[in-house]
């Protein structure tokens, strides 16, 4: 059994281990930005597939990218409109990223804050984590914590009883191109793009 409690994930997620829980979206796999890596592993992923780096608070998100004053300002007018919620923001990466977070291009970085209280009281404890959908690559997410301790036998999974919350469908990715926003995948939100939201 890796059903934990959920003091025992946010100690294992700490610890570097990995951890899966409810968000808005879909279930989460995460881990410490630092052992991204174990992501990569347990899912079979791609290195050219990035992970999103997921927090309780846009402010814990903005010391990862890096963008002029004006960019910052439409960057933060999005995520006021969106955050909580399930709108991923793909933005240049500062410094303080981890390359192993995206391997192949580790100049940009996808962000979320999610709306879920579960998700959100993990995420202060943790600080930012290293996020993906619950499933192998390429396979359609999993819903329920049952399937992923199955399918991920060593991924410390929170204890959950019922049906688990969210929508079952990814966030909306946009990506930031220097100027405006291109989105990647239309998914939970349908986002409205207007010249408000360009430089």
């Amino acid at each position: 059994m890796t059903q934990v409690s959920l003091t025992n994930l946010i100690a294992g997620a700490r610890a570097g281990l990995l951890v899966s829980f409810p968000t808005d979206t879909v279930p989460a796999l995460a881990a410490i930005p630092e052992k991204a890596g174990l992501i990569f592993a347990a899912k079979q992923r791609s290195q050219d597939k990035p992970l999103i780096l997921m927090a309780a608070s846009a402010e814990d998100l903005w010391t990862y990218v890096k963008g002029s004053e004006n960019e910052c300002k439409v960057w933060q007018e999005l995520a006021d409109k969106y955050w909580p919620g399930g709108l991923t923001l793909v933005l240049p990466a500062s410094d303080r990223l981890p390359k192993v977070m995206n391997p192949i291009d580790p100049t940009t970085i996808g962000i979320r804050v999610p709306n879920s209280a579960i998700a959100q009281t993990i995420l202060a404890k943790t600080g930012p984590l290293a996020t993906t959908s619950a499933n192998f690559s390429g396979q359609p997410p999993l819903q329920t914590m049952a399937e992923i301790e199955a399918q991920f036998p060593k991924v410390l999974t929170l204890e959950y009883q019922g049906e688990i919350p969210g929508a079952g469908v990814p966030s909306t990715v946009a990506k930031w191109t220097g100027i405006n926003w291109q989105i990647l995948r239309q998914g939970a939100i349908k986002l409205d793009i207007s010249s408000d939201n360009q430089i």
